[in-house]
């Protein structure tokens, strides 16, 4: 092999690096290119997903430009948290950290939690628990359900302001007694001292889930026997939850717009489900069908009525 044909490899080598190639090494080519002169063999390399934080940007108040945070970071300043992992003493102290950071910022303002809990140790459960239980007295706290919650998930998800407990159609609680957390060893009389430990913990989450869902602690106990799986529906009826949430037909979207705000267009008319605006007043319902102020007119009663399905107003654009 002459130098050129030598220098010719080693550029091929590096431009192949450089495209995301993984060739053979020069030696290797040189070897082999007295049995063939084709081209080089190489492999693509396979392309992955990113397996980090997705990064979000998020410009912070007074500033006038933006920096890309983690999206869980993100929803923090949003006074929103998502727990979907298991919870052991270090999720435990991310989840009670992040509390008390929101706590100390607005005392008052409301928390939404989305939980997707596959289970928990006793002890960090139970600690978060009980801060759930405390901040709820002086701040508002709702928990959303998004999949499954397991054991102290489920009494989490149940821990929330009443009325502001909710769970998505296809999630599921999973009510069960905790164990040990980990092998316990040493004499008889410590292992039989940890035991009652538990035992007694797992009444008083007993006591708790009766308290919460107005169950007798009889009944409790009895349903944690094995393992006790509820849909959301169930969960409602059981008093673990107070509503499942259900999609809004009535709520129209265009674009750039958000569902929960409705649809409005046009600058003359603006009209949102059964509220018009006339004389300025915003909220002013319409009266009953009939004549009259404020009344409608039943379909096909002159003024050539709509007899279609539609019971939305309709939305006059300007121009």
């Amino acid at each position: 092999m002459t130098f050129l044909q030598f220098a010719v490899l080693v550029l091929g080598h590096f431009a192949l690096l450089a495209a995301g190639f993984a060739p053979q090494s020069v030696v290797d080519v040189a070897s082999s290119s007295s049995s063939s002169s084709t081209a080089l063999q190489a492999k693509r390399l396979p392309i992955t997903m990113p397996t980090q934080t997705p990064m979000v940007p998020y410009r912070p108040p007074g500033s006038d430009y933006a920096q890309f945070v983690g999206i869980y970071d993100r929803m923090v300043r949003d006074r929103i948290l998502f727990i979907g992992s298991f919870i052991d003493e270090e999720n435990a102290n991310s989840i009670i950290s992040s509390i008390l950071y929101l706590r100390k910022e607005d005392s008052t303002g409301p928390i939404t939690l989305y939980l997707n809990v596959p289970g928990s140790l006793l002890r960090p459960g139970l600690a978060v628990y009980d801060l759930l239980r405390q901040i709820g007295n002086d701040c508002e706290i709702t928990t959303v359900n998004i999949g499954l919650c397991t054991g102290m998930g489920a009494l989490l998800a149940g821990a929330g302001t009443k009325g502001r407990r909710c769970a998505l159609p296809n999630s599921r609680f999973l009510l069960q007694r905790i164990g040990m957390e980990s092998v316990f060893q040493g004499q008889a009389t410590d292992i039989a001292l940890e035991v009652k430990n538990v035992k007694k913990m797992n009444d008083n989450l007993d006591m708790e889930l009766s308290k919460m869902t107005g169950q007798t602690a009889e009944q409790c106990r009895e349903d944690m026997k094995r393992d006790f799986y509820l849909s959301a529906d169930e969960a409602v009826r059981y008093g673990l939850i107070d509503k499942v949430l259900q999609p809004a037909p009535r709520k129209r979207a265009t674009q750039g717009q958000d569902t929960d705000l409705g649809a409005f267009e046009g600058d003359d008319q603006q009209r949102y489900q059964d509220q018009t605006t006339e004389g300025g007043n915003w909220g002013k319902r319409r009266g009953p069908p009939g004549p009259g102020p404020g009344g409608r007119a039943p379909p096909g009663a002159g003024g050539g009525g709509n007899n279609n399905d539609d019971d939305d107003p309709p939305i006059q654009k300007g121009g």
